[in-house]
């Protein structure tokens, strides 16, 4: 899932989550989440999976597999990231 929809489901703001999984890095391996590189944007806005590059908020989005989703609600304090614990 990408950060701004996780964002969206824990009730913060995008750049937020961000900030909390950059203070955490050591807590998100490389099977937890990834970022996506210019070329992965490109190749999303043209088959048409997000309507541009300005929908990601201007960033390069991370991106969390299932055990990254689960450690991003770990560290999260948001009501929602708290009940889901």
């Amino acid at each position: 899932m990408l950060d701004r929809d996780l964002a969206e489901l824990y009730g913060v703001k995008s750049i937020r989550l961000r900030e909390q999984v950059k203070r955490n890095m050591e807590r998100f391996p490389s099977d937890f989440m990834f970022q996506l590189d210019e070329n992965e944007i490109a190749f999303m806005v043209s088959q048409n999976a997000i309507p541009s590059k300005q929908h990601l908020g201007g960033s390069y989005p991370y991106v969390f597999t299932e055990q990254g989703v689960s450690m991003l609600s770990a560290i999260l304090r948001s009501e929602v990231a708290v009940n889901d614990r």
